[in-house]
């Protein structure tokens, strides 16, 4: 079983940046996508963006595109995410996942979840 452990949220202003952090442990495959998604009250869990094992492959949300970047250390088996530019709509609950096989923007189909971690931007 792979755990993931999202860190970073908090409150944030408009404008402000926070860069959330995802570990992995566990019996970690040997490759496997990390991605992000977040989910506002009320809401149905987004896709954020995405990045391959190797880095060449990364994707985002229009929403977050130029604002939002995704990273990961492989050595660490720890994804970032670093927000900046935030908006008061960026609140939300944003949760790592990870998968082996499947790379791309539907959330059902990605093995393994964090626990989510909030971050609430102020206006």
């Amino acid at each position: 079983q792979v755990q993931l452990v999202e860190s970073g949220g908090g409150l944030a202003q408009a404008g402000d940046s926070l860069t959330l952090s995802c570990a992995a442990s566990g019996r970690t495959p040997s490759s496997y996508a990390m991605g992000w998604f977040r989910q506002a009250p009320g809401k149905e869990r987004e896709f954020v963006c995405v990045i391959g094992w190797s880095d060449v492959y990364v994707s985002y949300a229009d929403s977050v595109k130029g604002r939002f970047t995704i990273s990961r250390d492989n050595a660490k088996n720890t994804a970032y995410l670093q927000m900046n530019s935030l908006k008061p709509e960026d609140t939300a609950v944003y949760y790592c996942a990870a998968s082996t096989y499947y790379s791309g923007t539907y959330a059902s189909l990605y093995d393994f979840w964090g626990q989510g971690t909030q971050v609430t931007v102020s206006s």
